[in-house]
């Protein structure tokens, strides 16, 4: 028997009888009632009943890496100016939380909360973007045709819709129009909208987001399958259309559109880096004492955090300063 979401969906779907992946994905995450991040639950941990841990599963010393990074990412800046807005923290939590920072106050926004940030801040997201909705295509034929849902009874199935969507049409021209039979992209097309709404907002300072992501390049080369997966109980899937609700759904950035946008948004000296290499350029203080002391638990936390081989490479940190508007004498 369907479940109120997969009842919900497969009414979405009736006008047309298929959905894009985005109509999909906004409707299994967002819906207001059944959407995976709606719902009052736990998500992120190591534990067994979660599905996924982040940097931010490791405790306190997350928090103090990134507050050391974005003290010296502002250099010259007076911090006790600035307001630290974390994006899409879990409820009950935050990354400052139980820290001392110099900040003038910390604000988070979650899911419904009012998007209002103004004057100098400290804008930061910790894995946010790869969490919004995302249009699939593949090249066939000679043209990029575009993929989507279609309800089969209680089971939904890929399709390729008759046509492409205007949203994943804005993006067939920043890609070849000739290509490999059958190469699939997931197009990061929400994180985009995401991350204009927030950059709409009348504030300057520093933007830093952490996040899995790759270059246009990569994502032309390296991912013939595309980057969309499915996480539920710690098992990473490309079931992506069962258990809707029940699972998180993500894609990978493309981060040289992400680049793109920040720059249009009048922000300079924009730059990639490994998460690793933004807490060892940015956050030696923290990992000094970290690595100085006896707390064997912060030293594989650390661990965990810098090395390559699990989260210092894993995620990307893109950072960017916009500065403040010129005042008129």
């Amino acid at each position: 028997m369907a479940s109120p979401l997969e009842q919900k969906i497969c009414h979405l779907a009736e006008a047309n009888d298929q959905l894009t992946y985005a109509e999909f994905v906004d409707a299994a995450l967002y819906d207001c009632e059944h959407g995976y991040y709606t719902k009052s639950k736990s998500r992120v941990g190591k534990d067994a009943e979660t599905d996924f841990y982040t940097s931010y599963s490791l405790g306190p010393l997350f928090g103090k890496l990134v507050s050391e990074a974005c003290i010296n990412l502002l250099g010259e800046a007076e911090t006790g100016e600035y307001n630290f807005v974390e994006i899409a923290a879990e409820p009950g939590q935050g990354i400052l939380q139980g820290i001392q920072h110099p900040f003038s106050k910390t604000t988070s926004l979650r899911l419904g909360d009012p998007l209002e940030i103004d004057g100098p801040a400290i804008v930061f997201a910790n894995e946010w973007l790869d969490a919004q909705p995302f249009n699939r295509i593949r090249f066939r034929e000679g043209n990029w045709r575009e993929l989507g849902v279609k309800c089969e009874g209680t089971r939904f199935e890929e399709t390729e819709l008759t046509k492409v969507s205007p949203t994943a049409q804005n993006y067939l021209q920043r890609l070849p129009t000739s290509y490999s039979e059958g190469y699939q992209i997931d197009l990061p097309t929400g994180a985009e909208s995401a991350l204009l709404d927030i950059m709409m907002q009348p504030w300057h300072g520093l933007f830093l987001t952490l996040d899995y992501g790759k270059t246009l390049a990569e994502l032309l080369e390296i991912c013939p399958e595309g980057t969309a997966r499915a996480y539920y109980r710690h098992q990473q899937s490309e079931e992506l259309l069962s258990r809707p609700g029940e699972q998180d759904l993500t894609c990978h950035l493309c981060w040289d559109w992400i680049e793109d946008i920040l720059k249009k948004q009048n922000f300079i000296n924009t730059r990639l880096l490994r998460q690793e290499s933004l807490f060892m350029r940015y956050s030696q203080g923290t990992i000094r004492s970290v690595t100085e002391s006896n707390n064997s638990e912060d030293k594989g936390r650390l661990k965990e955090l810098l090395h390559p081989a699990y989260l210092g490479l894993k995620f990307q940190a893109l950072y960017g300063h916009r500065l403040a508007p010129q005042k008129d004498h």
